[in-house]
């Protein structure tokens, strides 16, 4: 079943509502005084089956001037609009203010309803179809259906019947594989059930049972039940009129502008950057004038910075522009906006939604070139540049949030070209120029650390990564060097594969100096400091020397205090394997090895760590 949604407009009082009714047998006037007052107030809504597979849902908007914020959150998510004009007025007001919002919102398709056609003879209403044409010349209505009718005695009814199924049917099919966004324009409490919202389902599917989240507070909700159309359904999908019975949660804590959404995907911002259109109508836009804007079901008040200078944007001309809202929005690139007045309260412009990062220009950016790249290039180069303007990448689910498209949709745009995929496990996406000279500038600073430090086997990859990659996801360090053939990574330790250590003849004096004192001292060991002291070099070479002994297991450090020669160690080790199996205090170690409490303790501690030995109270168990 293809679900199309149309929504109604024109001027007051020129039949909207009646002309929905007369089409569907519904009333879209839900509220006493609608009913009382003969206007249409809030949005309604009705539904049409024009073919076994095609339903069409109707959104019936305010005419009145006073109640154009309610048309704004009506038209929102429409596929094609019903364009009302009243055979015996012809254009007024609300009409081309109508008008003009349906271009803004980037509407494509329409139909034109000539209302009241009974009320005036063939000439006039030749007149006012003259009148539409001209004032449709070059717009989206330009060449669309011009239907006379009238809903007292049904003449073109069926007329207007078939040109909306020739125009719903040639409209695209909204994709159910999107993620779920579900504005909302009504919620209220139905008996015996509980909460309701309702909305135009614009992207996705949502099913009972199904979890939620509400935006922008961000609350986890539960949908109990699914309605499309009035009636109950296992699950709704995108272009269907939709009602949600939503569990724990009252609906005065839910409002006309809030949306549900796939939870844990999106986020809100409080910060747009569009394209901006002004009508021709409209008086000069001042650099941070205060407007209302209108997104969806929305309508939140805003500042318009224009980000190219400039005191003002002239009226009918397009700039690229940031839109700074006072209340957090659920807001995604390709969303189409309106903007109004303050006073009087007047549509002047609109445009379509490109970035929501709030990305901060500084003098000399490129800011025409980027927002440009976002609004018209292809999928990869929108992505590519979202990955490049990130420090260190950008994973998935970020990507997802900031396009919002879906993952199957990023991806293939990022397997070649500028972009880099990386495992982390998850998909992660790098700049490859980036990547390359990261590695470049890693290697630059691993051959520095060796020509400074020439007796250290290489850097640790830690201390590599706080020079080079502050900050920086763990995994990405680790990419890096994996894609360096010549770099190697020895544990914690990254050297040039290349390195070698290669001792002075000092040097290699020095070490042997180090080593024959260790080894003649046997389990009496000199103090660390004093043997570096009479190694025959400076400190700090002395240090590295000592490093180099342990790292090749000639020495082995027992404590922060004593080092032992590994030939000592080896006879410990054996000394205790004689004894298996034997239990024995400090005093019996002590007679063993023939050394003072200064080291048999470290040494105990040292063979419990090494599971030679086990301490049971105040003995040992020789293992």
């Amino acid at each position: 079943m293809k679900n199309v949604i149309a929504g109604t407009a024109g001027h007051i009082d020129h039949g909207k509502t009646a002309l929905v009714k007369a089409l569907t047998g519904i009333d879209a006037d839900r509220l006493e005084e609608e009913k009382r007052r003969g206007i249409t107030i809030d949005i309604g809504f009705a539904h049409l089956q024009l073919t076994p597979g095609l339903r069409l849902g109707f959104v019936d908007v305010p005419g009145h001037e006073r109640f154009v914020k309610n048309m704004l959150a009506g038209v929102g998510g429409i596929d094609f609009v019903l364009f009302v004009i009243a055979a015996d007025e012809s254009i007024k007001p609300q009409t081309r203010e109508h008008f003009d919002i349906c271009r803004l919102l980037g509407i494509p398709h329409g139909i034109v309803a000539l209302t009241k056609a009974d009320l005036v003879d063939a000439d006039i209403l030749e007149l006012v179809r003259m009148e539409v044409e001209e004032f449709v010349a070059g717009s989206f209505l330009e060449g669309a259906p011009v239907v006379p009718v009238s809903t007292i005695t049904g003449a073109g009814l069926d007329e207007l019947r078939r040109a909306l199924q020739q125009v719903a049917a040639a409209v695209p099919e909204k994709s159910a594989a999107g993620h779920f966004r579900l504005p909302l324009d009504r919620a209220f409490t139905v008996k015996g059930f509980g909460t309701v919202v309702t909305g135009t389902l614009i992207s996705g599917a949502v099913r009972k049972e199904q979890e939620v989240e509400l935006y922008p507070t961000g609350r986890r909700l539960r949908v109990r039940g699914v309605q499309v159309y009035g009636a109950p359904a296992e699950q709704a999908l995108a272009g269907q009129r939709t009602a949600l019975n939503l569990a724990d949660i009252e609906p005065a804590e839910l409002a006309r502008g809030m949306v549900l959404a796939a939870p844990g995907v999106f986020r809100t911002t409080t910060q747009v950057d569009c394209a901006l259109d002004l009508l021709p109508s409209a008086k000069p836009l001042k650099h941070r004038a205060p407007v209302h804007f209108h997104s969806g079901t929305a309508e939140i008040e805003g500042q318009v910075r224009l980000l190219e200078g400039g005191a003002a944007l002239k009226p009918g001309q397009r700039a690229w522009a940031r839109i700074v809202l006072r209340e957090p929005a659920l807001l995604l690139p390709g969303d189409r906006f309106i903007i109004r007045m303050f006073s009087p309260v007047l549509t002047i412009g609109g445009g379509v939604v490109l970035d929501t990062a709030g990305v901060r220009y500084r003098k000399g950016s490129r800011v025409a070139e980027r927002l440009h790249t976002l609004a018209e290039a292809p999928v990869a180069e929108r992505v590519a540049l979202l990955v490049r303007e990130s420090r260190y990448g950008m994973g998935l689910a970020e990507l997802v949030a900031r396009t919002g498209l879906v993952a199957q949709a990023v991806s293939p745009a990022t397997s070649a070209g500028p972009v880099l995929s990386l495992q982390n496990p998850q998909p992660w996406f790098i700049d490859r120029a980036w990547f390359h000279a990261a590695r470049d500038r890693l290697l630059g600073a691993i051959r520095e650390f060796h020509q400074k430090h020439p007796l250290l086997p290489g850097i640790p990859k830690q201390d590599l990564r706080g020079r080079e990659l502050p900050d920086s996801p763990p995994f990405l360090i680790d990419a890096l060097l994996a894609q360096a053939k010549e770099i190697a990574v020895e544990g914690e330790n990254v050297r040039l594969a290349s390195h070698k250590l290669v001792l002075k003849q000092d040097e290699e004096q020095a070490r042997a100096a180090i080593e024959r004192a260790f080894e003649q001292a046997g389990l009496a060991v000199p103090a660390v400091p004093d043997v570096l002291a009479k190694s025959g070099v400076e400190a700090a070479r002395a240090r590295s020397l000592l490093q180099i002994l342990l790292r090749e297991k000639r020495l082995v450090r027992v404590s922060d205090d004593l080092v032992f020669h590994h030939t000592a160690m080896q006879k410990l080790r054996g000394l205790l394997a004689a004894h298996k199996g034997a239990r024995f205090n400090v005093g019996t170690f002590k007679e063993w090895t023939g050394i003072s409490r200064k080291y048999a303790i470290p040494l105990l501690e040292y063979l419990d760590r090494e599971r030679v030995t086990r301490r049971e109270g105040d003995e040992r168990l020789v293992l």
